[in-house]
């Protein structure tokens, strides 16, 4: 039982109305370093009306729960995971229509069509991680998926280019939630070695979504037009909201610990009840704290302002290319709808080896690193000899890709370049986001980068999650507007080179964190 005295003691207890003259039983405490990874939970004997967990083995924490009731719940939010980014750009073969039926011809607003959606992923974290963090994750899972649902079928009703790009704003907004609470989720259940592996299978959906999701879109379009990609979406995401109301399980430790302990003053009637955890501040104070950490941590904290910056830069990058390549392949090589949906496959077969692959390496090294008997730190996951070629190969591959284009190289070579592009990309973020969530602070893992940030702020998962998020969806929205812009004035070789050589300007920031980012930690301790 996660309390410190059992039920039957609290009801005695508050029968005789003298909490003060019980004698609490006496167990070891535990502390924040334990294996398993139950940060920041140490008990406070003496008090017998405070819930607390029972120990580092206590059955009912997120961690020590069976292994099948961990990957169902991860299972379900992968799934989620799959179905919101589908959003983002499976409709991206058919802009081209779109715009010739509402009779719009600016290549602003036909770009705008694609990013606005990562608008929304810019703004919804400030509102669904902070609730995360007082409320629990569960319940925004099932009500943001309800919200998406119904959004997306407004979009697949849309009358004019107005309403279709407000109701893709709050299908990014809603379906955000997944992709913000589902790392501190998945940092709740797993520890440091398992949660590389895990965080890699979540981390397919976002990342294949935006990429997989043109080339069924495609055929779709050609074959029903494009509001049927929204209906197929709409039947996706209701097809989850029984799943998710009947298959998740709230995750996260503090609002377990509140749940029990409502139970338990419901089950004694001793109203004096509490969970340590539970703080004295009023809710609305809860709030604006857990609002303001996002914005904290990316303004105080140079791990995570850096690391978010490489993000960034990184993700607008990568969707300035996604929202050309139909265009890019119509003007250049032929392609109509359906195979200009192709474009996107190499983009996704790469994100798959980057993330599946280093999410593997990365717990390796968690591994060896424990065997030897050494102590974990967060930056063990920069190593040089991986996070180094994999910066590189963002810049080559954006090189190859502009200049084959240009010249009239086979479209397969440009795919491979895309394809050499996104591994490298997505190789760094899985280390990176691990890192930022690795202080004794808060400490939680992702993907590179993900998984090197998650290790450094674990308690604060979802915050960590969702200031990468602010900084990453926005230029993720805002940079793919001057795209075509760009190629037209610079051409496609140059275009492609400039934001190589801006990607090339962004390596030293991993040598530089696995060199210092210790002592960088150390020293920038924010108050959170």
């Amino acid at each position: 039982m996660a309390k410190v005295l059992d039920s039957k003691t609290c009801l005695e207890d508050s029968k005789m109305n003298t909490p003060k003259t019980q004698q609490p039983q006496h167990r070891e405490p535990f502390s924040a370093s334990s294996n398993h990874d139950l940060e920041g939970y140490r008990r406070t004997d003496g008090d017998p009306t405070t819930v607390e967990w029972n120990g580092p083995d206590d059955p009912e924490h997120p961690l020590n729960w069976p292994d099948g009731k961990k990957w169902m719940n991860i299972a379900i939010l992968s799934l989620l995971s799959i179905v919101t980014p589908l959003g983002s750009s499976m409709f991206a073969p058919g802009i081209p229509l779109i715009m010739q039926e509402f009779h719009d011809h600016s290549s602003i607003t036909a770009t705008f069509l694609l990013s606005i959606y990562v608008l929304g992923f810019a703004f919804g974290p400030l509102l669904v991680a902070p609730i995360s963090e007082v409320y629990g994750r569960r319940y925004l899972y099932i009500y943001g998926n309800i919200l998406f649902t119904g959004f997306t079928v407004g979009a697949a009703l849309s009358k004019s280019i107005g309403s279709l790009l407000a109701f893709r704003l709050l299908m990014g907004l809603s379906g955000v939630v997944p992709l913000t609470i589902g790392s501190g989720s998945i940092a709740d259940m797993m520890p440091s070695e398992k949660r590389g592996r895990a965080v890699s299978i979540w981390a397919l959906g976002p990342l294949l979504g935006p990429c997989v999701g043109p080339v069924a879109g495609g055929y779709l379009i050609r074959a029903a037009g494009w509001r049927w990609v929204f209906w197929l979406i709409s039947i996706l995401a209701g097809i989850f909201i029984p799943i998710s109301i009947l298959g998740l399980r709230e995750t996260y430790p503090p609002a377990l610990l509140k749940h029990k302990a409502s139970r338990l003053r419901k089950e004694t009637g001793n109203q004096d009840i509490r969970s340590r955890l539970e703080q004295e501040s009023p809710i609305s104070q809860k709030l604006r704290l857990a609002a303001l950490r996002p914005i904290k941590l990316l303004v105080t904290t140079p791990v995570v302002t850096l690391n978010a910056l490489y993000i960034a830069v990184s993700y607008g990058i990568l969707y300035l290319l996604i929202a050309t390549f139909t265009f890019v392949f119509k003007e250049h090589y032929g392609f109509d709808e359906a195979s200009s949906g192709l474009s996107f496959l190499p983009a996704g077969i790469g994100m798959v080896i980057g993330v599946v692959g280093f999410g593997q390496l990365t717990d390796l090294i968690v591994k060896r690193t424990k065997a030897k008997g050494l102590a974990h730190k967060p930056e063990d996951r920069l190593k040089p000899v991986m996070t180094v070629p994999c910066g590189l190969a963002m810049p080559v591959g954006l090189f190859l890709y502009g200049w084959t284009v240009q010249n009239g190289v086979h479209w397969i070579v440009p795919m491979l370049a895309v394809l050499v592009m996104c591994a490298g990309l997505m190789g760094t973020m899985v280390s990176l986001t691990e890192i930022i969530l690795a202080r004794n602070l808060l400490t939680r893992r992702q993907t590179c980068i993900q998984n090197y940030l998650i290790d450094a702020y674990p308690q604060y998962a979802a915050s960590v999650t969702a200031a990468l998020a602010i900084l990453r969806s926005l230029l993720g929205a805002l940079l793919p507007l001057s795209g075509l812009e760009m190629y037209a004035a610079l051409g496609l070789g140059w275009g492609n080179s400039l934001l190589g050589f801006i990607a090339l300007t962004l390596v030293p920031i991993l040598v530089a964190f696995y060199a210092f980012g210790e002592r960088i930690r150390g020293r920038f301790n924010a108050e959170l």
